[in-house]
């Protein structure tokens, strides 16, 4: 793992500037909104989230945190954002949730910490926004508890992947700012599959994640040549 804190400033400052949006369904955060339910469902259909102790890393504004929440697991989310962080601890307060709590804190420095202490690690669509992806991989595998599940969720490499994630969601169809992804930081499965096993980590499932621009609809598929998901188990 790096030693120095994993992160890009801009990209932080990228999602600071629009944190005061993120809990508005029909804002710049729209899409997150929409697949919510869809990684929430995967990941609990893998493994039940009640009673579970979660930690969601690069947790933003709180909308896949508090759902697992909700869910009855007991929820850590960090990030190293801090406007999006206080709009999470905001809308806990707000909606109640009991079970979730946040941190300003590095996946690495938390796994330094509290190495082995979680049933669970989601860090979804955060491994294209750091400079080091292999590292963040390798600090997710050193939360969980041997025999504890991480799933991660990112975007993969390709000409399509470019199309339909940056030309299409970006400047046709207008789904996200523009600028929200860089290409050059895409992520193949094959890569994600290598850090995964040097991190002692076994995949276990792996979904795609397609939008249909008809019905304006999200749904979870077999195809991972644009966005997908992975779940890993940790080596016991």
């Amino acid at each position: 793992m790096t030693t120095s804190a994993n992160v890009d400033p801009q990209e932080l400052a990228k999602f600071s500037e629009l944190a005061h949006r993120w809990w508005d369904p029909e804002s710049e955060f729209r899409p997150l909104h929409q697949i919510n339910p869809l990684r929430l469902d995967w990941i609990a259909s893998l493994m039940p989230l009640a009673g579970k102790r979660v930690v969601d890393v690069g947790c933003g504004g709180g909308i896949l945190a508090d759902a697992m929440a909700r869910r009855g697991a007991d929820v850590l989310g960090i990030d190293l954002a801090t406007k999006p962080l206080r709009v999470a601890q905001l809308h806990a307060l707000e909606a109640g949730t009991t079970s979730v709590a946040y941190r300003e804190i590095a996946a690495e420095a938390l796994a330094a910490e509290q190495p082995g202490s979680f049933d669970a690690v989601t860090c979804m669509e955060m491994l294209e926004h750091v400079p080091d992806p292999a590292s963040t991989v390798q600090a997710c595998a050193a939360l969980a508890k041997p025999g504890g599940w991480v799933f991660f969720s990112t975007l993969n490499r390709n000409p399509k992947s470019f199309l339909f994630a940056i030309v299409g969601a970006e400047y046709v169809l207008r789904l996200l700012p523009r600028g929200t992804h860089e290409y050059a930081r895409f992520i193949r499965p094959s890569e994600l599959a290598r850090w995964c096993r040097d991190a002692g980590l076994d995949a276990a499932a792996t979904r795609g994640l397609g939008y249909n621009p008809l019905t304006r609809r999200y749904a979870l598929n077999a195809d991972t040549s644009v966005n997908y998901l992975v779940a890993c188990r940790k080596s016991a």
